[in-house]
């Protein structure tokens, strides 16, 4: 039986039969938050299920060329650089969602009128670059709460009112910092993917650093009434615990991350949660990490009450290559004949989607296990063989060869064959190298955060994908001798990123030259050490280092910081940054397509259709169209025969598919990037659709716009 049932027989199989229990489950149905229609949007992903799916059939492709903007709210607060990727939720008429500096709202989801606005960073002024991708909502009934988290802060909302709610934590939240074994001072985590919502607890992932230090990345629950930690899962295990001889020893002291970045799906009523896993930090490096390192890079099945294990499947053993899950999985219900199968489906950076059943974690489809070249890196230790799927077959090419580099201008080609020619290129699971190593698809996939959307009727998953080469270049890192130095220490902790000269990798990673001009030391001590967008914190590091590199970054001047010494978190090889592989104007080095939406029988595992998906405008005028383009943000597909998405980076638009065909049938151009995943809802007899545009993504223009659309009436 699918774990979506209707309301009647969930009530029926609950496991804590109150009618506390009843009453929220109840109220749920009443206010469009029973997730068995699908008539709502009372979760991230659409419902605990995370199917992106919708019965209503309003709008249809017969009439979809009517839509029209139903309403629109500005959140005011949008800045250049700024995103907006959140999903929002619909819970009895009210829409909840973020803006681009981590503000909470409550809309009127019929007219886009604010009911209220929270603040869940009162302590902090100015400009607050932060991701959000969604909410949590639970109620007993009585109450009804929201659940938000803010940098390390959970916060538990009243839905009704938008203030902290009594009784949860410390004045309405949980410092996620607490109960990781660390110094919560030193610790920098957060959490950009809300949890799933089961019956009284909030399970939740975390956000945590890609370098060291990072905090292990425990997957841990929370009560919804309280705050109070019910149970943890360890991704890095404890001594003695199944998994922690891939591990060195005392993992924990020093090494992190291996955390749930991408958000879960819930099986109510096998009460089962679903947790795809990040890799091991650091990322590219881990001879400091010998061993698979179970459950970095993992797909967790565990009690929803408990924590315990049921299953797992590792995707990635040791990564090296930042091959964490990119999404939630989908819990789908595929029909092969009479046969109904529960499965879970997950999508990979890599390009790649893994079905297993619900229960016993078996594949349904063959995977094959392939052999992998040792590391040419001093020190490093790669796992001899991975796992890869042999159906459904990748929705993105799998390995980049000279014949397929870009034909735009003769230029073009030129030079990207001359750098082609000087790094390595090779299948799924080349080792990164001092020359460079061609990672394709790329650090964003394949497929990303967006996730994937289900349609139970025909089996098709809809899977929105990137088709971009990075270069992976590994080099030495100066380990510490004698007086540490502001620059020493930028080049140990930032250069990787923001580059040894301090020009960056624009626009993921903005030059840091000028920056004085906006900010002043104190003002960049704070950035250091609480972090800002997807940058960390390195409180670990101390004032006085802090205060070194500050003024390294704003001046140039190389500062002593006092005595330098080799840490644990030290590795002998860190990265040159976040290489896209360019042509020199900044399109992609390869030939089209440059992003594809992607339709797959789950049934049959074979892709039923593909098309290039968003285009360059600029390049279109020159009549170079349907290349294809990066695209961040999900769809959603519809019963009555729609797939709805914005997500492309260029080109701004909002477009509706015909589901069978991938026939375009409606577009418009939103204020900015549609960077999130819709929501689809139904209020007074009307179906809506709303985005978020937010754009700011790899230097698009940004925008806090949400967009409401609707029939003409």
């Amino acid at each position: 039986m699918s774990p979506v049932v209707s309301c009647e027989i969930t009530v029926q199989r609950a496991t804590v039969p109150s009618l506390i229990v009843l009453a929220a489950l109840l109220a749920a149905c009443q206010s469009g938050g029973g997730n068995a229609p699908y008539r709502g949007w009372p979760a991230f992903g659409g419902g605990p299920d995370n199917i992106h799916y919708s019965t209503l059939t309003q709008i249809d492709p017969g009439n979809v060329s009517n839509l029209d903007v139903a309403w629109t709210y500005d959140t005011g607060d949008a800045f250049d650089g700024s995103e907006m990727q959140c999903n929002p939720i619909v819970v009895g008429g009210i829409l909840y969602t973020t803006t681009p500096q981590l503000f909470l709202v409550a809309l009127n989801a019929e007219t886009g009128e604010l009911v209220w606005r929270f603040d869940p960073l009162p302590e902090e002024t100015g400009r607050r670059r932060l991701r959000n991708r969604g909410v949590s909502h639970w109620t007993d009934g009585t109450n009804s709460r929201i659940f938000l988290v803010a940098r390390n802060w959970l916060w538990a909302v009243d839905a009704k009112t938008g203030k902290p709610a009594a009784g949860f934590g410390d004045n309405g939240r949980v410092d996620l910092r607490e109960g990781l074994g660390r110094d919560p001072k030193t610790v920098t985590i957060s959490a950009t993917t809300p949890g799933v919502v089961f019956e009284n607890l909030l399970i939740l992932g975390s956000l945590c650093s890609e370098g060291l230090p990072s905090p292990p990345g425990d997957i841990r629950a929370f009560d919804t009434r309280t705050g109070e930690l019910r149970w943890t899962f360890h991704t890095i295990p404890l001594p003695g615990q199944f998994g922690a001889e891939t591990w060195p020893e005392n993992a924990r002291d020093f090494l992190g991350a291996a955390n749930n970045w991408a958000g879960m799906a819930l099986d109510v009523e096998r009460g089962l949660v679903y947790a795809p896993t990040g890799s091991a930090a650091y990322d590219f490096y881990g001879a400091n990490r010998h061993g698979d390192n179970l459950f970095a890079n993992t797909l967790l099945c565990l009690d929803a009450r408990t924590g315990t294990r049921k299953w797992h499947f590792q995707a990635v053993r040791h990564d090296v290559w930042d091959r964490d899950f990119p999404s939630a999985p989908a819990l789908v219900t595929i029909r092969r004949g009479t046969q109904r199968i529960d499965a879970v489906a997950q999508i990979t950076k890599s390009g790649h989607v893994l079905v297993f059943d619900r229960e016993t974690g078996e594949p349904l489809f063959p995977i094959d296990e392939v052999d992998v070249p040792p590391s040419p890196i001093e020190g490093e230790l790669l796992a001899r063989t991975q796992p890869l799927p042999r159906k459904p077959p990748a929705f993105s090419r799998q390995m980049l060869t000279e014949d397929m580099l870009t034909q735009r201008t003769p230029e073009a080609n030129r030079i990207a064959r001359e750098r082609f020619r000087q790094v390595r290129s090779g299948p799924q699971f080349e080792p990164p190298s001092q020359e460079g190593t061609i990672v394709f698809p790329g650090f964003d996939g394949g497929g990303e955060w967006g996730g994937a959307a289900y349609d139970p009727e025909t089996n098709l998953l809809y899977v929105n994908a990137n088709e971009m080469a990075w270069i992976l270049r590994l080099v030495p890192r100066t380990l510490p001798r004698g007086v540490a130095s502001g620059r020493g220490l930028y080049n140990r902790n930032c250069a990787n990123c923001h580059r040894d000269d301090r020009k960056g990798s624009p626009p993921e990673f903005p030059t840091l030259l000028g920056l004085g001009k906006r900010m002043n030391q104190a003002q960049m001590v704070g950035v250091i050490q609480k972090g800002v967008g997807r940058m960390p914190g390195f409180g670990h590091l101390g004032d006085t280092a802090a205060e070194a590199i500050a003024n390294f970054v704003l001046t140039g001047e190389d500062r002593a910081a006092g005595a330098g010494e080799v840490s644990p978190y030290e590795v002998k090889y860190t990265h040159d940054g976040y290489n896209k592989f360019l042509d020199p104007d900044g399109y992609p080095a390869i030939e089209p397509p440059w992003g594809t939406l992607n339709a797959i029988n789950l049934a049959t595992g074979e892709i039923a259709w593909k098309i290039p998906f968003g285009e360059f405008p600029e390049l279109a005028a020159q009549g170079m169209t349907n290349t294809g383009s990066e695209n961040y943000g999900g769809g959603i597909v519809t019963k009555s025969g729609l797939f709805f998405i914005g997500a492309t980076n260029h080109d701004r638009k909002f477009r509706a598919f015909d589901k069978k065909s991938g026939k375009l049938l409606w577009q418009t151009e939103l204020p900015a990037s549609g960077n999130a995943t819709p929501a689809m809802y139904e209020i007074n007899g009307r179906q809506f659709i709303v985005i978020g545009a937010g754009g700011g993504k790899s230097g698009a223009k940004s925008g806090g716009t949400y967009v409401a659309f609707a029939l003409k009436q």
